[in-house]
């Protein structure tokens, strides 16, 4: 029950007459104490209209401001509208005021325009200028909201007030730069800044990381250590998103380490950082350390159950992704949209159809949650790589939004590994080339693939000749290998590294064990070449990941998986390859291609055989 105004103020409070300055005062104090105690909008109103009341506006006026300052702020977690109205009752505002109601509008999940028109009317007003404590809030909301053009007034006028040394300012417009992809202007301020702290470190290397610029980022986080800058839990953060990129599992571990080692037992509670943690294994290849870095959680939240999901999904481990689907649900915790795009990834990457149906409906009948682009790329590649190309044609042909590039690559590649026709992966391929970003070489490759597989070679040589008239080259696989704490990266035919006549040599190898029992390449992967069929076996032997293989073979420590990552999808013949020679040297090989992991060993893959 929320108390009356009377049962609020003294029992006998003494009168209140104009040239009673003392009581007055003494009033001011009462009722900013009742304000302390206050827990509710109705009651936070109760002691407005009482100051309204009680508070002579010629009398105190500084007191009457304060007093309503307090009452502004104090109403922002109940009511923003109310304290934009008891703003309104404010003569003058000083710029703590203006600065309470603009930061709570750039806190607030769906008023952050407002903070930036708050500005606008401070400054136009003009009876107070902004302070070092403004700017950081109103770029705050410009970064949220990919307003550059505001933010770069807002960077203008702090110059013009002085403010271009203040670190405050200066982070907030690193962070600022950062968030709308400009890391040149990030960067310029972050060098001319005559002052730096570890927040100054923080945004510059987060700003990276979120534009994919994962080495600088790491270089970076090198020179910080250099500077007698002490990494911070926010540092580290970044710095395993940027080893998650990268596949950097030696320097993810010795981060991992390093956070143990400042951590200590603490280590157990940042959730933030352990979700990181947790993705990076998964990304880096090491699923079982990412599953016991998770179990020895002592906090957990959404995110880091999806993180886990996620991992297991891009693994192909579809059930034990499902089993920690149920846990989270068992241990109270609500699925949100991102936990379905790792439930919907786990069934697609196993073809399981009636699974990836059920949790579908599920999502949206049990959770309420709104499909978007992303489920519906899972549903509808699951359903056209395990054969319903039909049915996924229709839940294009429906859903709500339109279908983007992604979709309909997903649909002309099973077309071509399921045999669907010429005429039908056509006209998908219209519907990609017309989609915005589609004009790539991935789908000339596929289209490519398709006219292969039904021989028809002479519309091979037409797709490209096509490719070379439009100008678009295809891309090059690149696969890259970490070898004590250093990435080697190999590209198809490569001969640049310094080891490439043992590399070779290795090669040869190779190809006379699989000689000797009886592998026959699959010459439809390699249909863009215009040779015979040898020149075809030499183009598929080159491929980035043998080179890669090779020398993983040369270099590793028996025992130790060879992790390779690969920018393209494996294709076919080199999943065969590899299977082969994990089973004929006795090697794990483990290697993350643009869509999923793939852990070959003893002669199978984890996938089995469905990518």
């Amino acid at each position: 029950m929320v108390p009356s105004v009377t049962q609020c103020l003294p029992p006998h409070p003494l009168p209140l007459t104009n040239d009673n300055t003392a009581s007055l005062t003494h009033h001011h104090r009462r009722l900013l104490h009742h304000l302390t105690q206050c827990t509710s909008i109705s009651h936070l109103k109760q002691i407005h209209a009482h100051t309204l009341r009680t508070s002579p506006s010629q009398h105190n006026h500084s007191l009457t401001l304060f007093l309503l300052s307090r009452i502004l702020h104090s109403s922002i977690p109940h009511d923003l509208d109310y304290a934009f109205r008891v703003f309104r009752q404010i003569d003058e505002p000083n710029s703590f005021v203006w600065n309470t109601l603009i930061r709570a509008c750039a806190r607030s999940r769906d008023r952050k325009k407002h903070a930036i028109l708050t500005y606008y009317d401070m400054m136009s007003a003009a009876t107070v200028g902004p302070d070092k404590h403004t700017f950081p809030f109103v770029l705050k909301a410009c970064a949220y909201l990919f307003c550059l053009s505001e933010g770069k007034q807002t960077h203008a006028q702090a110059l013009k007030l002085g403010f271009d040394s203040d670190v405050y300012v200066n982070n907030s417009l690193i962070h600022f730069y950062g968030s709308c992809g400009c890391l040149d202007c990030a960067r310029e301020v972050f060098e001319k800044m005559p002052e730096r702290s570890v927040v100054s470190w923080n945004v510059m290397i987060d700003g990276l990381v979120q534009a994919g610029e994962f080495e600088s980022a790491l270089k970076l986080f090198d020179e910080m250590q250099r500077s007698s800058f002490e990494p911070d839990r926010y540092s580290l953060q970044s710095v395993v998103n940027a080893c998650a990129g990268l596949g950097a599992l030696a320097l993810g571990m010795w981060v991992h380490a390093y956070v143990v080692r400042k951590c200590g037992s603490d280590v157990g509670d940042g959730v933030l950082l352990n979700s990181s943690l947790v993705e990076m294994y998964c990304k880096c290849g090491s699923l079982e350390i990412a599953e016991q870095v998770f179990e020895r959680m002592r906090k957990r939240d959404v995110s880091s159950w999806n993180s886990m999901i996620l991992g297991l999904a891009m693994h192909g481990q579809a059930e034990a992704a499902l089993d920690y689907f149920a846990r989270m649900v068992n241990e109270g915790f609500m699925p949100n949209s991102v936990t379905f795009v790792g439930v919907l990834n786990a069934c697609n990457h196993r073809g399981m159809v009636s699974e990836g149906r059920k949790y579908f409906d599920i999502m949206i009948r049990d959770y309420k949650i709104e499909p978007v682009l992303e489920h519906y790329g899972c549903l509808v590649d699951l359903l056209a790589r395990a054969g319903f190309i039909d049915e996924a044609l229709d839940l294009v042909s429906n859903m709500p939004v339109k279908p983007d590039v992604v979709i309909w690559r997903s649909l002309l590649d099973a077309c071509c590994k399921k045999n669907a026709g010429v005429e039908l992966s056509e006209e998908v391929f219209r519907r990609i080339i017309e989609s915005e970003g589609g004009d790539c070489s991935g789908v000339y490759v596929l289209l490519s693939r398709v006219y292969g597989s039904a021989k028809r070679w002479h519309d091979v040589g037409l797709v490209r000749k096509l490719m070379s008239d439009k100008g678009v080259t295809k891309e090059p696989g690149c696969s890259s290998i970490e070898m004590d704490g250093v990435a080697h990266e190999f590209f198809a035919g490569d001969t640049s590294h310094p080891q490439t006549k043992e590399i070779y040599a290795i090669l040869d190898a190779i190809e006379e064990r699989l000689e000797s029992i009886g592998y026959v390449p699959d010459f439809s992967q390699a249909p863009l070449v215009d040779e015979l069929d040898n020149g075809k076996k030499q183009s598929l032997r080159l491929h980035s990941e043998r080179l890669a293989i090779a020398f993983g073979l040369l270099n590793a420590k028996p025992g130790v998986p060879i992790r390779i990552f690969k920018n393209l999808r494996v294709c076919s013949d080199c999943h065969n390859v590899t299977k082969l020679i994990s089973s004929i040297y006795d090697v794990e090989i483990i290697v993350r291609d643009r869509a999923r992991f793939h852990h070959f060993k003893c002669g199978s893959c984890s996938c089995m055989d469905y990518w």
